[in-house]
């Protein structure tokens, strides 16, 4: 048997890069050699049918053997499929015409294009595998936190890489507002999306989903991670304002003082995580009123209607509470809908003004009262009779724009209902 062929330096150093640095397990490492030699070998000869590749990763070498079957001298039509008698005689003594013959091909003998080739498609393959074990790799993170550091800034998107050199993507858009970043530093964002059609891997994160600020709770309060605190809500302005409902399996444990933590160490952690982002952490319950009253805290309101059919609910407040309801820029009432998923009108309470025990709201007169003209009253701020009735037939004419016989007749309507 011919002696094993010696790999050039250039070739060994490839096999042991593959394995060691590129983490592929032997197993995997032994199919894509011997595949990637097999193209090569197809690439040269016009097939790899008559060929047997032998990889050995462990020792960086390989053996390619080739089967021909033994014709006469004269009889050589092809010589990668067949062998004259005289040459097969050279490799094998005993062979005779019609047998097949096995001799060693030196892989480093045909030539410096096919070591190119080989190398190319072997850096392919590779590339390809490290992208498939990437992809499983994230996909199985999509919703968990990671930290990555960053390595370029454009405008659009930062460039993150995590320990193993793995690209990652952070968009503009999935940024907190006031994040500012420099090269090297760390980032922490929740896996959102992972996709590697056509073989281009994509990994997003992001900072300003609502799943983030769950993840950092989870994280910080042990007993959210346990269980024993569930987290039922969440709404975000990113960077400026969230509300947590918070829930405890336990009622012995508080869900809002977990939250917090003693002198509010722990909801200061996520605080500074998310660049100062206001945190209201609330008790979450199923009395939907007192949810919606809890939603607009720190406002206290006064009373409330609600309107199951459309989602929507009326809430009545004291003038110095008002404010503190809407909050700056709305985020407060803002939020408060999105926790509730209803929509949420803040009215003023008056004392003397306000809705009396037998006071009726205008919707009750939807019967006898078209309901876009009804609306219109409303739109003024009279949504009760008695809000209506207040005010003179010329004011609301002025202020409803509307045909003065159907003033009268909205007049008429609600006087009767209290002269009944």
């Amino acid at each position: 048997m011919a002696k094993a062929v010696e790999p050039t330096p250039d070739f060994a150093e490839l096999l042991n890069s593959f394995r060691d640095e590129k983490g592929i397990d032997q197993k995997t490492l032994v199919s894509v050699l011997e595949d990637s030699f097999r193209t090569v070998i197809v690439k040269m000869f016009g097939t790899d049918e008559n060929f047997n590749v032998v990889v050995n990763p462990g020792h960086g070498d390989l053996e390619i053997w080739r089967d021909r079957e033994v014709v006469a001298d004269d009889a050589v039509e092809n010589a990668q499929t067949q062998v004259g008698f005289s040459e097969a005689r050279k490799i094998d003594p005993e062979c005779e015409i019609g047998e097949d013959v096995t001799d060693k091909v030196e892989f480093m003998s045909f030539g410096r294009r096919a070591v190119l080739n080989l190398r190319q498609t072997l850096q392919s393959k590779i590339l390809d595998l490290q992208k498939a074990a990437v992809y499983e790799k994230y996909k199985a993170l999509v919703g968990e936190v990671i930290s990555a550091e960053v390595y370029q800034i454009w405008k659009k998107e930062i460039l993150l890489l995590d320990t193993d050199h793995n690209e990652i993507l952070l968009p503009k858009t999935e940024q907190i507002p006031s994040d500012f970043y420099h090269k090297g530093d760390q980032v922490r964002a929740v896996v959102t999306s992972v996709d590697n059609t056509n073989n281009n891997l994509k990994i997003l994160v992001s900072r300003t989903s609502e799943l983030f600020l769950q993840r950092l709770f989870e994280q910080e309060v042990p007993e959210i991670a346990d269980g024993v605190i569930s987290i039922k809500k969440i709404a975000r302005i990113p960077g400026d304002h969230a509300k947590v409902a918070v829930e405890s399996a336990d009622e012995r444990i508080d869900p809002v003082g977990s939250c917090v933590g003693v002198k509010g160490a722990r909801i200061h952690t996520i605080v500074r995580e998310l660049k100062n982002e206001n945190i209201d952490v609330i008790n979450y319950t199923s009395n939907l009123e007192l949810f919606i009253a809890r939603a607009l805290s720190p406002a206290r309101i006064v009373s409330l209607k609600i309107d199951n059919e459309n989602k929507r609910a009326e809430v009545y407040l004291r003038p110095e509470d008002v404010s503190l309801a809407i909050g700056k820029g709305g985020t407060n009432i803002k939020l408060a809908c999105k926790l509730t998923d209803y929509t949420i009108e803040v009215f003023r309470y008056i004392e003397g003004d306000a809705m009396e025990e037998d006071d009726i709201y205008l919707d009750e007169f939807s019967d006898e009262i078209e309901q876009w003209v009804l609306d219109i009253f409303k739109e003024q701020g009279y949504d009760t009779a008695r809000r209506v009735l207040a005010v003179s037939r010329e004011d609301l004419i002025k202020q409803t724009d509307l045909e003065e016989e159907t003033v009268d007749n909205v007049i008429a309507v609600l006087k009767a209902e209290f002269e009944e």
